[in-house]
């Protein structure tokens, strides 16, 4: 894995491939296994981590807060837990997250009920652009506190002295949800979330190793604070996000079938398959089973021809991350599909519905955009001879949803910053190249 900035740039057409593969490890997952190992006690174990540039920056700050972090062979580390509370932090001290947005807002979750953690926190270029003062709102409830008017990274901390329980009204945002509860679990008293949107489950799930640290019940989460985490033993399985753009090109490329191993099919993880599903695409699980209180099996899919998508807001939270890949398949089938309640897609990594409507624009395919709806008129009636372009983004999902674009429409690409995808799928290309065999050229930046 390289740091060094490249473009991609693409000129064929993907031929027809019948392949079986596996993808890279679930970054959510892995970053989360790091995060609540070293707040656990005793010793985690954590089997096929995904080593990507968010998970090395998650293993680096966990390491500046006194740590013990070993790596016994490639994928597999040790974690040696401190317990609640027990994180400490040298002066002047900054800790950097990267390009992670999961990370930043964990790691201010747990910090936030850590006693004696004054911090400053920042990111990269990408990281430094999104919007932190609802995280910033949620934690000062706690009696943490911040640099005065400053949303955006860096910014200094201070965590609370006596932090008490809050109740929250949760949105689709879990990384949200995630750091009331991280916050929670070191408070004295309890905290209560009301989910009114179910969202990602995944901090949930590994926490329920441990007995009476969370009561969940009718869509409440309730976190006691103060109960002993015991330390984990996980393998993690394959991104569902990192195999949507497997699968929207299989989908798309006529006699091409596709076998994906080891997937986590989480049902709040999974609203892209469904939503492909409901509108007639060929999509199977197989082989489920139930590992560490998650759901893991095989995706199969078949190349097929379907439906214009109209996809209601109550996908969101299970689809946030599949939306820049939904948008492409979208633009291929005639007619016109609606996406809606995706206004929190301005504050991800770019804002990723605004950039989408531009590179579908540049190739003739009319997008109309407003703040919480995007209608994509689907043709076959492309600009073949405009070149797809993406810039300095920092946005892994839009770099791979154009590449994925270019490869199925033959239209060339020049895709910047592409290094970037290295933060959660550093095998994309070598997937993308031996298994479908793409074909494209890199260049250094």
């Amino acid at each position: 894995m390289s740091n060094k900035s490249f473009s991609v740039v693409t000129s064929s057409k993907l031929q027809p491939f019948k392949k079986t593969i596996e993808v890279d490890s679930d970054k959510s997952i892995s970053i989360r296994s790091f995060l609540i190992g070293a707040i656990s006690h005793n010793i985690s174990e954590i089997k096929n981590v995904l080593e990507s540039e968010d998970v090395f920056s998650a293993i680096k700050c966990l390491k500046q807060l006194g740590v013990i972090i070993k790596k016994i062979k490639p994928k597999n580390y040790l974690v040696y837990g401190k317990g609640l509370g027990s994180l400490y932090i040298k002066k002047k001290t900054i800790l950097n997250c990267g390009n992670s947005g999961t990370l930043a807002r964990l790691l201010i979750g747990i910090l936030s009920t850590t006693p004696g953690i004054n911090v400053k926190i920042t990111g990269d270029k990408s990281l430094k652009k999104r919007n932190m003062s609802k995280l910033i709102d949620l934690m000062s409830q706690f009696g943490a506190s911040f640099q005065k008017n400053k949303f955006y990274f860096p910014f200094s901390m201070t965590s609370s002295s006596i932090p008490l329980g809050i109740t929250y009204n949760a949105g689709v945002s879990a990384q949200l949800k995630s750091a009331v509860i991280l916050a929670g679990l070191n408070s004295y008293s309890t905290s209560t979330i009301v989910e009114k949107k179910q969202s990602r489950d995944h901090t949930e799930n590994m926490l329920l190793n441990s007995s009476r640290v969370l009561n969940i019940k009718n869509n409440i989460i309730k976190i006691p604070g103060k109960k002993y985490l015991n330390s984990l033993k996980l393998s993690v399985a394959g991104d569902p996000s990192s195999a949507a753009f497997f699968s929207a090109v299989t989908i798309l490329n006529k006699k091409s079938y596709l076998k994906i191993k080891n997937v986590g099919l989480n049902p709040r993880r999974i609203g892209f398959y469904k939503i492909l599903k409901k509108h007639g695409a060929n999509i199977k699980f197989k082989n489920i089973k139930k590992k560490n209180n998650e759901l893991v099996g095989d995706i199969y899919i078949n190349s097929c021809k379907i439906k214009p998508i109209q996809a209601t807001s109550n996908y969101y939270a299970s689809t946030a991350d599949e939306y820049p890949i939904l948008f492409v398949i979208a633009a291929l089938i005639p007619g016109i599909s609606v996406f809606k309640g995706i206004g929190d897609l301005s504050n991800k990594e770019s804002s990723r519905a605004y950039e989408m409507k531009k590179i579908l624009n540049a190739i003739g395919i009319k997008c109309k955009l407003d703040k919480d709806q995007m209608k994509i008129f689907g043709t076959k009636k492309l600009k073949k001879n405009k070149v797809i372009k993406v810039s300095n983004l920092g946005d892994h999902r839009i770099c791979m949803a154009a590449m994925c674009l270019s490869l199925i429409t033959g239209i060339k690409s020049d895709i910047k910053n592409f290094e970037t995808v290295y933060t959660s799928s550093p095998s994309f290309l070598n997937i993308i190249k031996k298994s479908l065999g793409a074909k494209f050229e890199i260049k250094k930046n």
